[in-house]
């Protein structure tokens, strides 16, 4: 909980104090006085002008809550430091609210005592207004008093303070919370003092931070002697008095991370000894019996842990624990709140579903019992429609058995044709097989033929320039007629060898022509046979298209990726005549 936070919880009190008639508004007049005292207890100079400017829309009337915070927030709390007496800041506060709210009310505590058990509540309460205290914190609050008072906790007077509670929304406001303690129902047996001394042990803790305090005694640095002091331990600090009334302060030891405590061995007379470091200085205590001095050092050594740590007090962790687990049990609560009233709606629902599905159940039985009724009148009718039903369907079971029969012969018969037509598609394929070979040699025939023509051509061309050249030398002059025949007979007898050449190459070409012949029949034979087996495939397709029985039916041998078998033949007889063209 913030500072700004602890001073807005008295603040409200305060507050809520001076607006008599409970409408929500105090008058200018007083909130002057309320911010005068507060700015005068937190030490924070006071602007009357600025009060003034700030409420000078409200001069006809009384300011509400609203809108004094804004002013309280900006004017004050934004200035206020963690310096102050916050004693005297709670005691302002206090004083402003006790006499309207207790009056005259028999209680078995003081004023002091009702005090204290309001700042108490303040630090306890729930962060939303108006202030209250849940039931967890009331029972913390009662079971450290009864601790401090020394009694024993009585679980049966709060589980009856519980009942009383639930009608108050588990919670009570301050002046119920002091009412409660004052009337003494969990003090019984003790009497006033105790109380009074418990209340003051809890404030002490809660609100002054004291986490022990006791008398031991301490070692002077100066003269050396013992003396006996009221130790007050607190988070920062452990203060030393003369006596525990508190009104002598002598003197502090500061505690911070750096901080030491430890054991020492019995000397000049002194028993349970420990020593204490701090940064300045060290102090030798002497505890009273053993048992205070381990309990001095464990509190001690706490303390420079949490500073270490940079953790708040043990009583304040622990009073956030407890309201974050009260805000996870309330967040529970709630979704278990939503998911029962989501559970109640789809119960409500499947209730109503059940009452529709029983309507119709009994909508259904009325009908089912009115078409029995029915069926009773017409069940020799419908024997009779189903007994010619059956004869009907046993005539068409019947002449489905005579069908698929038949079709199965006929399904065997087809096959058998298949089987015979690949086996002819085989022969045809070798056939085919055999027409490209013999194509390929009447290619390679007619390309040594036509080698054989161009090469005769060659020498019948240079036979025919030497003869020009011949007669070209004749014609020149007569003078070298006798060289000229002598050149013309080397001429005439080169022109003979060359015809002896020209005659051989005629005789390679009628070898040739022959050969082509040769092959020119065996591509007619072939050609023949290939028209042949075209013509029985032919026949067998046709075969093969008159048997369909009705159903589409497909051959197994011919689906593979090849070419279908008409396909092939018509491919095959382009070819041949393609070659005969060519030829």
């Amino acid at each position: 909980m913030t500072l700004r936070d602890e001073l807005l919880k008295s603040i409200w009190h305060a507050f809520t104090a001076l607006d008599v008639d409970k409408s929500g508004k105090v008058s200018k007049s007083q909130l002057k006085v309320l911010s005068h005292n507060l700015c005068t207890v937190l030490g924070i100079p006071h602007d009357p002008v600025a009060l003034e400017e700030h409420f000078k829309d409200d001069d006809e009337g009384p300011v509400s809550n609203q809108g004094y915070m804004p002013y309280l927030n900006k004017f004050i709390l934004d200035k206020a430091k963690d310096n102050f007496d916050r004693q005297e800041f709670n005691k302002m506060c206090w004083t402003l609210c006790f006499r309207k709210n207790l009056g005259q009310k028999q209680l078995f505590i003081s004023n002091d005592d009702a005090f204290k058990i309001w700042c108490i509540f303040n630090f306890l309460s729930e962060d939303r207004y108006p202030l209250i205290i849940v039931t967890e914190e009331i029972e913390y609050f009662l079971r450290k008093l009864t601790e401090a008072m020394g009694g024993s906790w009585v679980e049966e007077r709060f589980e009856d303070l519980k009942l009383e509670l639930s009608s108050k929304q588990q919670c009570l406001n301050v002046w119920e919370l002091i009412t409660l303690v004052g009337s003494g129902q969990f003090s019984k047996g003790m009497d006033q003092q105790t109380l009074s001394m418990g209340i003051s042990e809890v404030y002490q803790e809660l609100i002054l931070d004291v986490l022990k305090q006791g008398y031991m005694m301490k070692k002077g640095h100066k003269r050396k002697n013992w003396t006996e002091r009221w130790f007050v331990l607190k988070p920062g600090f452990i203060s030393y008095y003369v006596g525990e009334d508190l009104a002598e302060k002598k003197g502090d030891i500061p505690l911070d991370g750096s901080c030491s405590v430890e054991s020492l061995q019995d000397k000049e007379g002194k028993k349970c000894l420990f020593l204490i470091k701090s940064s300045q200085k060290s102090f030798e205590i002497s505890a009273s019996d053993k048992k205070k001095k381990q309990e001095w050092i464990q509190a001690i050594q706490m303390c420079v842990n949490l500073l270490r740590q940079s953790r708040p007090a043990p009583h304040h962790e622990a009073r956030q624990k407890r309201r974050d687990l009260r805000l996870r049990q309330q967040a529970e609560q709630e979704e278990l709140e939503l998911r029962m009233r989501e559970l109640q709606t789809a119960n409500e629902a499947k209730q109503s579903e059940l009452e529709n599905m029983r309507k119709a159940l009994e909508e259904a039985a009325a009908k089912a019992a009115e078409e029995e009724k029915k069926r009773l009148l017409t069940h020799t009718e419908l024997q009779d429609r189903y007994r010619t039903e059956l004869e009907r369907e046993k005539m068409v079971r019947q002449q489905m058995e005579e069908q698929v029969a038949q079709k199965s012969s006929e399904l065997e018969q087809y096959l058998q044709r298949v089987q015979e037509l690949e086996d002819m598609y085989h022969k045809l394929e070798e056939a085919l097989e055999e027409e490209r070979r013999a194509r390929q040699d009447e290619e390679t025939v007619r390309k040594l033929q036509a080698r054989l023509l161009e090469e005769e051509a060659e020498k019948r061309a240079e036979l025919e320039q030497i003869h020009l050249r011949q007669q070209r030398a004749i014609s020149e002059t007569e003078a070298e007629k006798q060289e000229l025949e002598k050149e013309r007979r080397a001429k005439e007898s080169a022109l003979q060898a060359a015809m002896k050449q020209l005659e051989e190459l005629e005789q390679e070409r009628q070898g040739a022509l022959e050969q082509y012949q040769t092959v020119m029949k065996k591509l007619e034979d072939a050609t023949n046979n290939t028209k042949s087996w075209k013509h029985k495939v032919a026949q067998h397709e046709g075969m093969l298209r008159l048997i369909q029985p009705g159903d589409a039916l497909c051959f197994p041998s011919l689906s593979s990726p090849n070419k279908s078998l008409s396909l092939v033949l018509e491919e095959e007889a382009a070819g041949i005549l393609r070659l005969q063209f060519h030829d």
